[in-house]
């Protein structure tokens, strides 16, 4: 208390000021009505002004549940696109022929809870594991294209060989001349990747789309890898063509865990025809 009074007592003349200065504003806005066009204006400038931050911060915390939303929607819509169902077709000897979809791929909406872009065996993890359905060999993929394969799995988590890792190779194709080859990774920048055995017979044009062929039991065909930037020929009789990414990894954010229902089926008849 004493503090305080000796605050006012030093800076009384200070305090008087601006108490008589309130009181005149008062009485020249309460009597003037430009005056009050101008103080209300202003007000509401202001008010408008703080409670736009207000709105964009809680936008932003908002945010990350907001993307879980997105997340589990376009889930949703994947599981549901007809390019991730098989037709079923019935027995010889069914006496009706009633033809039905079955849903042959999965898709589990995964966030990235780390990423490596600047290392020759690059590496992701995601936040599902073992108890959402997740298992070794199956593809990921991302709301642009192509991320990678899961290599390890625990309960709750995952980790993910990416396209940019020199270990890892994709089947790809030329969506324009269904021509197939294998893609990889060259280890330096972590935008492009290179495309290999294709034929030099084959016309390759700037901007064609590179998918993934289908000849595996880990991606579904046609998902989008990136678009040729560039090319020559290899020892005469193929291809090296230059293939910018489709999948930003520096921006990487979320990621999708393609299920194949039918991988062990597919397994199976290959171990059983020899081809393991």
């Amino acid at each position: 208390m004493r503090n305080l009074i000796r605050f006012i007592l030093n800076n009384h003349f200070i305090i008087l000021f601006i108490v008589f200065e309130t009181i005149s504003l008062l009485l020249v806005f309460q009597r003037n009505n430009y005056q009050q066009a101008v103080a209300f204006n202003l007000s509401r400038n202001i008010s408008g002004y703080v409670n736009s931050k207000i709105f964009s911060f809680r936008q932003y915390l908002d945010l990350y549940e907001t993307n879980r939303a997105l997340l589990k929607e376009n889930e949703r819509l994947r599981n549901s696109l007809l390019s991730s169902y098989k037709l079923k077709i019935p027995a010889a000897g069914d006496v009706e022929f009633d033809s039905a979809w079955d849903q042959q791929y999965n898709f589990i909406s995964a966030r990235i809870i780390a990423n490596s872009v600047n290392k020759q065996n690059n590496f992701i993890s995601i936040d599902k594991g073992r108890v959402h359905g997740v298992k070794p060999d199956m593809g990921v993929i991302s709301g642009e294209g192509i991320v990678g394969i899961v290599t390890g799995v625990s309960d709750n988590f995952s980790t993910v060989i990416p396209l940019i890792n020199i270990d890892l190779r994709i089947s790809s194709r030329l969506k324009n001349t269904g021509y197939f080859g294998s893609l990889y990774w060259d280890g330096k920048d972590p935008e492009t990747a290179i495309l290999e055995d294709i034929p030099h017979h084959v016309t390759i044009n700037p901007g064609d789309s590179v998918v993934t062929s289908g000849f595996s039991a880990i991606f579904p065909e046609g998902i989008m890898i990136g678009t040729v930037t560039g090319f020559d020929i290899e020892g005469g009789n193929f291809y090296n063509i230059t293939v910018d990414l489709a999948t930003d990894f520096r921006r990487l954010n979320y990621a999708y865990v393609i299920e194949d229902k039918f991988r062990e089926e597919l397994i199976e008849l290959e171990k059983a025809s020899g081809y393991d």
